[in-house]
């Protein structure tokens, strides 16, 4: 019953969102850098931190409000940085702030050296910058984020317990409402900053106490396709002397959906598949191999991007 209750908030939420996203013009035109063609409602993915405010209220404690004051302070920027737009450097101090929040949720000073901590925040913020940055096509966020909480769900339920299944239904119940509007050859609406980066700074929540809970990094993988693309699209950009901050279409979906003009929702599909690959064989083969199956599906996945250069139009 508290599914349900939260679905039908959510899908009213969405809807009053659209009308006030009407009303004040909050919408993402098309550009030369853009997969799309027709001006969208952007902001659609706020229904995350709405979703995180449900779980709050229905599940208080200390640590929670912990998570909650920091997906606010994500999402509160972000949307600001949708609207209006802010300067890099107020981004990355709330984000840094945020960060804060979730690293006291999870009481990681004072247990862990101040190197562990630094490293935290840079793969944190590497997790947040990345789904931004991916955040392009119909579908790819809500899609991407299924495949990583479903992993998460199994081994919460069947591997390892690490935190209160609701804290991993009510993003799953979002991206479906997300998907509702967006997966669609014509969206409703765009995720927006506040969408895509309220979803990762969740993801990044659940994977750090993952790690904390099991002591094992190998769990990082359940960002692997993500983090591929996301990491040799900079290094490409670095080698033609771009800036790795300004907008592109180097991504590897980009290519599919722009060049090749394959379906948004082929292309978020077969993001989403694979990520369901990847981790499944890391939940199932590592307790066998080890991190070999890490290292060989890291290999598979940057011989696949290496086909981006034969489809790419120079």
């Amino acid at each position: 019953m508290i599914y349900l209750f939260t679905i039908i908030i959510l899908f009213v939420a969405e809807l009053i969102y659209f009308r006030i996203a009407d009303k004040y013009n909050i919408i993402d035109k098309p550009n030369k850098r853009s997969s799309h063609t027709q001006i969208t409602l952007r902001g659609g993915g706020i229904i995350y931190w709405i979703a995180a405010l449900l779980y709050a209220v229905l599940n208080p404690s200390g640590a929670t409000w912990w998570f909650l004051a920091g997906i606010t302070l994500m999402a509160s920027v972000s949307f600001w940085d949708d609207v209006k737009g802010l300067g890099q450097k107020i981004r990355l101090l709330f984000h840094l702030l945020a960060i804060t929040c979730t690293f006291f949720m999870v009481n990681l000073f004072g247990v862990y050296p101040w190197w562990n901590i630094i490293i935290a925040y840079i793969l944190f913020i590497g997790i947040v910058n990345i789904y931004n940055f991916m955040d392009g096509i119909n579908g790819i966020t809500g899609l991407y984020t299924l495949a990583v909480l479903l992993p998460m769900i199994y081994v919460n339920n069947y591997v390892y317990t690490f935190t209160e299944n609701n804290f991993l239904i009510f993003p799953l119940l979002a991206s479906g409402v997300f998907l509702f509007f967006n997966f669609r050859k014509q969206a409703k609406c765009f995720a927006g900053d506040v969408g895509s980066v309220s979803i990762a700074f969740w993801i990044g929540t659940l994977l750090l106490i993952l790690i904390i809970e099991t002591q094992n990094l190998i769990w990082i993988g359940f960002l692997m396709v993500y983090g591929v693309d996301g990491i040799c699209t900079i290094f490409h950009r670095i080698y033609l002397k771009q800036n790795i901050m300004q907008p592109h279409r180097l991504h590897f979906y980009q290519i599919l959906a722009n060049e090749q003009k394959m379906d948004h929702r082929i292309v978020s599909m077969t993001y989403c598949m694979t990520q369901l690959i990847c981790s499944t064989l890391i939940i199932f083969l590592y307790p066998i191999t080890g991190w070999w199956i890490f290292i060989i599906s890291i290999i598979a996945l940057i011989l696949i991007y290496g086909t981006k250069f034969r489809l790419m139009k120079y």
